[in-house]
């Protein structure tokens, strides 16, 4: 399976069991308004400023009653340690603090991987959805930590019924230079996967943007592979490259954006401040999808 587009992942969803986020601090007009959206997809229960959330919505979901924000994340972790939610949504909440719930030692979602973030894209001229990652958790990862995000983004496409996810790794050029670390990671991961120790996935890399994405460029520079015009996963070195990478696929090249974390025992909706309402939307189904 390869969804094409947000609204073939949203129809895949009318064919399973709704899933239930766990709102935390849901006294939000954008986040109410997405959940409205998707209603016939999602259910959930809402945490937060209870005066408020009904000044917001009539939506028939529980409401647990809780003003303080890190209280409300840990209420809202509890219910996805206790079944009673599938996912969590960030509402009117800094990221820093649902995040500092979620990592909890004690009380936590932990699984003893690292947490990453996955960025799936809807571009124009592009002929599916494709990942980015990791745009906005891990700064500067080592070739352990590239290696657990890579694993990241493969586990999420086979929980959405991906058989093999195709990964490039992302550099300035598609040939090692010791001057550019990013190329030796990228090797050596290529290396992994060629013997097997990165099972469920084809990965290939270093590859330039152009060669990676346009197989007209590719075949200009004479390069030739299944993942030319086809990448499923564009792994980039380091995080300010991602967010960069992001930022001009959706603002300048009109792309649509979704984006979780994962990683922990449930997927993490969330948006940054200046997102649309539409990518709120696509998170949230986005999510729903991951935790199959």
């Amino acid at each position: 399976m390869v969804f094409h587009n947000f609204t073939e992942l949203r129809a895949s969803l009318g064919r399973q069991e709704k899933r239930t986020a766990a709102v935390v601090c849901a006294h939000d007009e954008t986040t109410l308004k997405a959940l409205e959206q998707c209603k016939d997809q999602v259910s959930a229960v809402l945490i937060g400023d209870e005066k408020k959330i009904r000044g917001l919505t009539d939506l028939p979901y529980e409401i647990i009653p809780e003003e303080d924000m890190l209280t409300a994340a840990r209420k809202g972790v509890g219910l996805v340690r206790e079944g009673k939610a599938d996912f969590l949504l960030k509402g009117k909440l800094d990221t820093s603090l649902i995040l500092k719930a979620v990592v909890d030692k004690e009380h936590g979602l932990r699984t003893g991987r690292l947490i990453s973030h996955l960025a799936f894209l809807e571009l124009p001229g592009y002929h599916k959805l494709v990942v980015l990652t990791d745009s906005g958790m891990v700064i500067r990862p080592d070739l352990e930590q590239k290696k657990e995000i890579l694993l990241n983004a493969v586990d999420t496409l086979h929980k959405m019924g991906y058989e093999e996810p195709k990964a490039g790794l992302l550099a300035a050029v598609e040939k090692v230079n010791p001057r550019m670390p990013e190329t030796l990671d990228a090797e050596e991961l290529t290396r992994l996967s060629r013997e097997g120790k990165l099972a469920g996935c084809y990965v290939e890399g270093p590859l330039s943007y152009d060669i990676l994405m346009s197989p007209e460029s590719a075949k200009k520079k004479g390069y030739e592979s299944r993942i030319v015009g086809d990448a499923d996963i564009l792994m980039v070195g380091d995080m300010a490259t991602g967010n960069i990478l992001g930022k001009a696929l959706t603002i300048t090249a009109k792309g649509k954006m979704a984006g979780i974390i994962v990683g922990a025992g449930a997927p993490v909706a969330l948006t940054s401040r200046g997102s649309k309402p539409e990518e709120k939307v696509n998170s949230i189904l986005l999510a729903a999808a991951g935790c199959r």
